[in-house]
């Protein structure tokens, strides 16, 4: 159940700006303040309290009251405690139906800060592609620490690592930086996601394995902060990210391959026909034997950003 009067006409297209919200009341202010900043002026804000114990919600209600008219409504339905990923994609849900064409949303986390044209540049983005085009448009992120002082900024992505299949092997789409086109929006909505995925990395796969296309923004749009509560966060660094991945070893990473190529494979509806074939070729490596998974491994274009974790990666696949 959503509430809220209907918001005003405007020229530009609508934005749904999707807020999953649990236990944020430390953060909540600074994101919903620049929320109030951005320079693009027709968004509606969606939020979902995920069962929070701390203040999370008055300071939501408090801003429902200063943002005006018809630019905030509550989803209420389902209750009880869903996690960030069902949170975001029943949001998600809520809203994809009564899209317009050129209509967009914008995932937010609770405990970020977004610069004031982070709107605008996405809306920009995705306006340039045919409407009727799938698009996931992400930036890259000024990382600071919870005092929101500059830690650095987050790695630039090469193209070759963006597109299917690729997308199976590392998301690149960072949540805080996510905007949707209508087209992207209702395909996501639509899917069952994997149980072991996030909310930004299944949305990235169903865009790419449909078909669809991300743009990457090479400018900072957000400060993405970085502390001890954060879901996964971002390391500072190349080294930092690959000593992080070689500590959670190949099975959870090959847990969660498993998982989406599993979940992706049981809706062929949304899959173009070659990530289709792609994915049947994975499945029956994952299941076979050491010389399937070596042949696997020679699909263009599955491989990670660089050559070092590429290298990782099959050797994870190949004996994970």
């Amino acid at each position: 159940m959503a509430t809220s009067a209907s918001p005003p006409a405007a020229q530009e297209p609508r934005i749904a700006v999707l807020l999953a919200v649990y236990n944020g009341a430390a953060w909540l202010p600074d994101q919903l303040t620049s929320l109030l900043a951005q320079t693009y002026d027709n968004w509606v804000l969606y939020w979902r309290d995920d069962g929070s114990e701390d203040g999370s919600v008055a300071i939501l209600q408090d801003f429902g009251r200063r943002a005006g008219q018809g630019r905030f409504v509550r989803v209420t339905t389902p209750g009880g405690r869903l996690g960030a990923t069902e949170n975001f994609l029943t949001l998600l849900r809520t809203v994809a139906g009564g899209l317009e064409p050129t209509g967009m949303v914008a995932f937010a986390d609770q405990d970020d800060v977004w610069l004031p044209q982070k709107l605008a540049r996405g809306a920009a983005a995705l306006q340039a592609v045919p409407r009727e085009e799938p698009v996931l448009y992400c930036a890259r992120q000024i990382l600071v620490d919870s005092r929101l002082r500059q830690i650095g900024l987050s790695a630039s992505i090469p193209h070759s690592a963006t597109v299917f299949p690729a997308a199976l092997t590392q998301n690149v789409a960072t949540g805080c930086t996510v905007m949707l086109s209508a087209a992207a929006a209702r395909l996501v909505a639509a899917s069952t996601p994997s149980p072991a995925t996030l909310h930004d990395w299944w949305a990235y796969l169903v865009v790419t394995a449909a078909g669809g296309r991300l743009l990457q923004d090479p400018k900072p749009v957000v400060l993405y902060r970085q502390h001890a509560q954060n879901l996964v966060g971002a390391p500072a660094s190349m080294p930092r990210r690959a000593v992080a991945a070689l500590r959670r070893g190949p099975s959870v990473f090959m847990g969660v391959l498993r998982s989406h190529v599993t979940a992706l494979l049981a809706q062929p509806g949304l899959v173009s026909p070659g990530a289709l074939r792609e994915l049947q070729t994975l499945d029956q490596a994952l299941h076979g034997s050491l010389w399937q998974r070596l042949r696997a491994l020679f699909l263009p274009g599955l491989h990670r950003q660089t050559w070092q974790e590429t290298l990782v990666f099959r050797c994870w696949f190949l004996f994970g």
